[in-house]
């Protein structure tokens, strides 16, 4: 797993956007750039795929209709670029049908042109804090399987049959360890995942996903 950069290191937000009207391109960037926002943009979605992404928070904004691939059809598609980015949509030629299945695919907003300025900005805003928190989520789960690497085999097997609900005396049993074998090995577990109770416990191993041995 690579780390992710620690937010307090990346570099500032940056908006990326893709429209392939120049006039739009310009007037979104002069407006980004007078607000003090870093904006790349991209004239299409080929174009924006070949660029280096920075390792940065950052929101996508993102026309609906374009030549070739459509705004909406990239969206739902983005994950098998490896991209997790917040998107705005915006369009001149939108309907409420559309604007719906954008914003239950995860859209952050879906804005008619014309649009005011603020309700862009806000959006814009929105999308980077929620990668912002992306981001923090990315760090913090990065440090937990760094922290379940430090347990041993028979400290994990402990740790599985205790989120599973069971007894020293059965997982002692399951595993032919001693009862004094399993409270030693559960308590390094929980030391080394920084887990203060059976909760926070379970709580840390459903994150790792079941992570087994």
């Amino acid at each position: 797993m690579t780390k992710p950069t620690s937010p307090a290191l990346a570099p500032a937000p940056i908006v990326y956007v893709i429209d392939d009207d120049p006039s739009v391109r310009a007037a979104l960037a002069d407006l980004l750039a007078s607000m003090n926002m870093r904006v790349a943009v991209f004239g299409s979605i080929e174009h924006f795929l070949q660029h280096p992404r920075e390792d940065a928070p950052a929101c996508l904004v993102l026309d609906v209709r374009m030549p070739g691939l459509s705004g909406l059809e990239f969206h739902r598609q983005m994950a098998r670029h490896g991209l997790h980015l917040p998107v705005v949509f915006i369009t001149g030629h939108g309907d409420i049908a559309m604007g719906v299945d954008a914003m239950k695919d995860g859209a952050i907003e879906f804005l008619t042109k014309p649009f005011r300025d603020q309700a862009l900005l806000d959006a814009i805003h929105l999308g980077i804090e929620r990668d912002r928190q992306r981001r923090r989520d990315a760090l913090a789960l990065h440090a937990l399987h760094q922290r379940w690497a430090l347990l041993n085999a028979g400290e994990r097997a402990v740790v599985a049959g205790v989120v599973r609900g069971r007894l020293n005396k059965q997982i002692a049993g399951d595993l032919g360890v001693s009862e004094i074998t399993v409270k030693v090995r559960r308590a390094n577990g929980m030391r080394k995942l920084q887990a203060r109770s059976l909760v926070e416990l379970v709580r840390l191993y459903d994150r790792l996903g079941e992570p087994g041995g």
